[in-house]
This record gives C-alpha cells, structure tokens and sequence, in this order.
C-alpha cells in the first residue's frame, strides 16, 4: 500500500507517495482505519489470523483477499437478519418455540 507524504493523512488522501515501507504496526493501523471505514469488524479481526495461513500455505495476495473477504459475507449474511429486525423496531422477538406448550 503506498505510503502518504502528508503527515497523519490516510493512504491514498495525498496526491505523492513517499516510498518508504510501511512498518508492522502502521499497517495495522491501516488495516484498523480501513475495516472501521467499510464497517467491517470480521475483517479486522480474521486478517491477522488469514494471513499466518496465508504465508504457511503459500497464498497469493488474491487468495488472501478473497479468504478475508468471504469471511466479511459470511459474518454480514449471519448477522443480518438480527440487523433489519432492529431497524425495523418490532416491538419483541417471538419464536414458534416460544409460544408452544407442550404437556
């Protein structure tokens, strides 16, 4: 990812890129800046994970990206339905199991 020239400017914002290698901890930092952006907490938290695998199995960074990004869907396509059933403020959650009685 290249770097920005502007001090504490995100990458991309600045029109010249400086060369200099990120180092371990700003790209973490950057990595941490871009998840909260998309809001995409899973991928924050399974990149690290994804890519020990990655290196241990040889991935290519499109394998890594993909890798991280089905883990995003999955999270997303998981918890969406609690997400709508918020926004749509229904007074409570009822379930089929909640209502039968059985003798």
């Amino acid at each position: 990812m290249p770097r920005t020239s502007a001090a504490g400017s995100r990458p991309g914002t600045a029109k010249t890129a400086d060369t200099t290698a990120p180092t371990g901890r700003q790209t973490a930092s950057d990595l941490a800046f871009l998840a909260r952006a998309m809001k995409a907490p899973t991928l924050l938290d399974a990149a690290e994970r994804l890519a020990e695998r990655a290196r241990a199995e040889s991935w290519t960074h499109t394998e890594y990206l993909v890798a991280c990004l089905q883990r995003e869907v999955s999270a997303r396509d998981s918890h969406g339905g609690e997400g709508r059933t918020r926004a749509a403020h229904f007074p409570a959650i009822k379930t089929i199991e909640g209502h039968c009685h059985v003798d």
